[in-house]
C-alpha cells in the first residue's frame, strides 16, 4: 500500500490493518468524507436512542467521518424505516432497528413502508435489553404476585403506558396479558420518555419496558421493579425475580436492537461496519456503559442478526393477533 503523507497517522495505520485483514475494499467503498447517519425511529431518551448514542462516537473515530444520530419518530418507527429503506445503499445511512420496527410492525401495519427482510441488509446486532416490569414508587404493589393478584381482582382498573402502539413495551405487556390472563388498559404515548414521566407521577399504574430506560429511575427510588422479562435475573438487579420464576413458566421477552442498512449495500461496507460495531461493543467503557443500563452487548455476524429477525417475525405476529394490536 502506498503511503499518503496527507493522511493522519492513525488513518494510515487503520488502512494498513484493513489491508492485512482484507477489509480495505470496505473502506474504499465508504463514501469519502460523507457523514454517516444513524436514524433512530423514536424520540430521544428511549433505549434505541441511548444505544445509538453510545456507539456513534466510536464509529466516528473508527471511520474518520462524522456519525450523526437522527431521531425520526412516527408510526411506531415506520416513518424512519421507510426513509432508510429509500436511502442510498452506500453505508452512509443506518437504521437502529429493534424488536418493534423489524419484527412486530409487519403484523400491525398493512401498508408498511418497508419489508424488514427485503428492504434492509443486516449490519450488526448491537444489544439485548431485558424488559423490567415497574410501578411507581408510591404504588402499594411491592411484588409480582401482588401485581398479578390486584390486576386479576380488578380487571380493567389498572393502566399501563408504552412509547406507542406496537412499541416494544406495548407488545411485551400484551404477551404478559396473554400468558397470565390479565386485563389492563393500554395508554400509548408518543415516545418512551413521556410514558415513563407519567408513570413516575402515578398517572398510569405500570409499564413493562427496557432496562436502559427504567434502571436509572429504579436506582433513584422513583420506580419499583417487580420482575424482569429475561430468562435469567439480570446483574443490575440481582434481587428482582424473573417473570418465569414468579409463576409464568417459560415466559421470556427481551428487547433487541441492531443496525441495518438499505438493501443492496455492498458486502464490503457491511463487513467493515459490522467489524467496527463489534470492536466498539468490546471496548471497556462501552461495556461498562451498557452494564449500567442493563443492556447486554451481542457482537455477532450480519447473517446471525438477520436470522434473529427472521425468527422473531412469526413469533410476535401471534401476540399482535391475540392482543388485537392496531396502529396509532
Amino acid at each position: 500500500m502506498s503511503r499518503d503523507p496527507h493522511l493522519p497517522l492513525r488513518r494510515r495505520q487503520l488502512l494498513a490493518a484493513l489491508a492485512a485483514t482484507g477489509l480495505a475494499p470496505a473502506l474504499r467503498a465508504q463514501p469519502a468524507g460523507k457523514p454517516v447517519r444513524i436514524v433512530v425511529p423514536f424520540t430521544p431518551g428511549g433505549s434505541s436512542d441511548i444505544l445509538a448514542r453510545a456507539i456513534a462516537p466510536r464509529l466516528q473515530q473508527a471511520l474518520g467521518v462524522n456519525v450523526i444520530v437522527e431521531n425520526r419518530p412516527g408510526a411506531g418507527g415506520s416513518v424512519a424505516g421507510g426513509e432508510v429503506a429509500r436511502a442510498d445503499a452506500d453505508g452512509s445511512t443506518l437504521f437502529m432497528g429493534h424488536l418493534g420496527t423489524l419484527a412486530v410492525n409487519p403484523a400491525i401495519y398493512p401498508r408498511l413502508a418497508y419489508d424488514p427482510l427485503k428492504s434492509f441488509t443486516p449490519v450488526a446486532y448491537v444489544a439485548k435489553v431485558p424488559n423490567i416490569l415497574v410501578v411507581p414508587a408510591a404504588s402499594p404493589l411491592r411484588t409480582f404476585k401482588e401485581f398479578i393478584d390486584a390486576v386479576r381482582a380488578q380487571p380493567g382498573r389498572f393502566t399501563y403506558s408504552s412509547g406507542g402502539n406496537g412499541s416494544a413495551a406495548h407488545i411485551t405487556m400484551e404477551l404478559l396479558k396473554l400468558r397470565a390472563k390479565l386485563f389492563l388498559l393500554h395508554i400509548p404515548y408518543r415516545g418512551t420518555a413521556p410514558s415513563i414521566n407519567d408513570l413516575i407521577a402515578s398517572q398510569v399504574d405500570t409499564t413493562f419496558t427496557g432496562s436502559t430506560v427504567v434502571l436509572p429511575h429504579v436506582r433513584a427510588g422513583r420506580l419499583r421493579a417487580l420482575a424482569v422479562g429475561s430468562a435469567q435475573r439480570i446483574a443490575a438487579l440481582p434481587e428482582v425475580p424473573t417473570v418465569a420464576e414468579s409463576g409464568i413458566a417459560g415466559f421470556e421477552a427481551d428487547q433487541w436492537y441492531g443496525l441495518v442498512a438499505p438493501a443492496g449495500t455492498p458486502a464490503a461496507v457491511v463487513s467493515r461496519l459490522n467489524a467496527e460495531v463489534n470492536r466498539a461493543l468490546a471496548l471497556p467503557d462501552v461495556m461498562e456503559q451498557f452494564a449500567r443500563e442493563g443492556a447486554v452487548p451481542v457482537p455477532t455476524t450480519p447473517q446471525a442478526f438477520g436470522e434473529l429477525i427472521r425468527r422473531e417475525i412469526p413469533r410476535w405476529a401471534e401476540v399482535v393477533k391475540a392482543g388485537n394490536v392496531k396502529p396509532d
